[in-house]
């Protein structure tokens, strides 16, 4: 509440100057701010049908009959509810090999990553993906990205050498790394999730570490582009074998 009172107080004092006095770009960063403290579940689940449409609009999306659709919704088939989230599944026609999930309990997955994995594996990876959306990923991601948003901003209206920084692409390089360790941490605990998921309904959890592995080998040994900040896969294969051998899930 304090710094919701802060930055209002900062806003009323630009009332006392003319519009054309006042940067868009601080205006924006006020508003970025109260939004990274105020914004709500609902609102966020709303930005995120949004954002979705966007993309079930840039992409192809499989149809009812199509194969990928029918072999997705069989390996689904028992998870369209998880923990009261309603969960919605499409297949896009791409040959990335990715997958992501929002806070809306929209899950789409590429037709590459379905390629390049087995059944167990994709459900796997379906795992982590609801691990996303039950551990409120997207809402904490959204705030964060707001409050960098707000300074960035901030900073982008001031003149000089800081303004000229903020606005070019090393700014938008800052934003992005600053993000990278709170994603990190977001994906150890999904998988945290996908493997309590797995071993709850009886699956087998090995096809988590193998579906990393595979992962990790793409691309002469470099992990696709979207898993760039996360930690590396044949770490976190490595860490769910353990685990399962401690568990009595693997030799």
């Amino acid at each position: 509440m304090k710094r919701i009172a802060s930055i209002l107080f900062i806003l009323c004092g630009m009332s006392t100057l003319t519009t054309a006095q006042i940067d868009p770009r601080l205006i924006q960063a006020g508003i970025d701010a109260i939004s990274s403290i105020t914004i709500t579940d609902k609102q966020i689940a709303e930005y995120s049908r949004q954002a979705v449409r966007q993309m079930d609009a840039k992409y192809p999306v499989a149809g009812p009959n199509d194969p990928y659709t029918q072999r997705l919704n069989r390996i689904v088939a028992r998870h369209r509810n998880v923990g009261g989230i309603p969960i919605n599944y499409k297949v896009y026609n791409v040959k990335d090999v990715n997958a992501f999930a929002t806070a809306d309990g929209s899950v789409r997955v590429f037709k590459g990553l379905m390629d390049l994995m087995t059944d167990a594996e994709i459900l796997s990876v379906i795992g982590h993906e609801i691990g996303h959306v039950a551990n409120k990923d997207s809402r904490d991601a959204m705030k964060a990205a707001l409050r960098r948003s707000a300074i960035r901003n901030g900073l982008a209206s001031r003149s000089g050498a800081v303004g000229e920084l903020a606005r070019s692409q090393i700014g938008a390089a800052a934003d992005y790394f600053a993000g990278a360790k709170f994603s990190r941490d977001q994906e150890t605990e999904a998988d945290d999730y996908s493997y309590a998921f797995l071993k709850r309904y009886g699956y087998p959890v090995i096809p988590l570490a193998t579906a990393f592995e595979k992962l990790s080998k793409q691309g002469g040994g470099n992990v696709p582009a979207f898993l760039s900040t996360h930690p590396d896969s044949r770490t976190r294969a490595q860490r769910i074998r353990e685990r399962a051998r401690r568990d009595g899930l693997a030799r």
